[in-house]
């Protein structure tokens, strides 16, 4: 009972100061009161509302960037797919380059020229074919017309070739000028410059003079170009005269190789 009688008073208070309070607005009566409450809060509602804001920047911030290294990885790996597609498609570019200009080097109705890749270089030049393509020892390797060297070493899927330069090679030559030619034997040295050894004195070769295949060997066909005369190396009293011989490229940014197969 009492405490029945305790909410009726507390009612009744509280509606009759919401009463009180309705009147006092309703007359304008309480806008003293809000203009003070008002600005005794506006500072703490701006101070609410500017770390909301901030907050608000710095999450937006985080999930930017979360986004720009997602689509900054998305990128990298479209742009090394793109670098990587477009060094292949140069890579068969250059391959069909040289398939084109080797046949107008050396007929194909002529000889049957079997393509291969270079795949590593040491005393001795690697390639990617064997005896599964029909290589054999001592066949000619070629770029355009150049002689490159020969078969020295061959297994089912891959062979490697003497090169003008090694020691051991040995190629009877002849060079041609506007003086005449000379002949002599074609000696690697382990260099750029290979030695043309075993000119006779009385023959002309100059330098610039380009040097060729004599094709006295059966495997070798006459007139491939060895390279070109740099120096010449002549002494009285010697019975030969010698001359420096430098290759008309590099192998090492050779793409495609061909071997002479007949």
């Amino acid at each position: 009972m009492d405490r029945s009688l305790y909410n009726l008073k507390l009612l009744l208070i509280l509606t009759s100061l919401s009463v009180l309070i309705l009147s006092l607005d309703l007359f304008h009566l309480l806008n003293f009161p809000k203009q003070l409450l008002s600005y005794l809060t506006n500072p703490i509602s701006f101070g609410l509302y500017s770390n909301s804001q901030n907050l608000g920047r710095q999450f937006y911030f985080i999930f930017e960037a979360r986004f720009a290294a997602k689509e900054n990885r998305a990128l990298k790996e479209q742009n090394g797919k793109l670098l990587s597609e477009n060094s292949e498609l140069r890579k068969k570019l250059s391959e069909a380059e040289s398939l084109l200009s080797q046949g107008q080097h050396l007929d194909p109705q002529t000889y049957n020229l079997i393509p291969a890749h270079p795949i590593g270089i040491g005393r001795y030049l690697k390639i990617d074919k064997g005896l599964s393509s029909g290589l054999k020892l001592d066949q000619a390797v070629v770029i355009n017309d150049n002689y490159i060297g020969k078969i020295n070493k061959i297994e089912a899927q891959t062979a490697t070739v003497q090169l003008l330069s090694d020691p051991d090679s040995k190629v009877p030559a002849f060079s041609q000028g506007l003086e005449g030619k000379a002949k002599g034997i074609l000696i690697g040295e382990f260099s750029t410059e290979i030695l043309l050894d075993k000119i006779l004195h009385e023959e002309k070769i100059n330098i610039d003079d380009l040097v060729y295949t004599d094709g006295t060997e059966g495997y070798l066909p006459r007139g491939l170009i060895l390279g070109r005369v740099t120096k010449v190396l002549e002494q009285p009293t010697q019975v030969f005269k010698q001359a420096k011989i430098v290759p008309n490229f590099d192998i090492r940014d050779v793409e495609l190789v061909f071997v002479i197969k007949e």
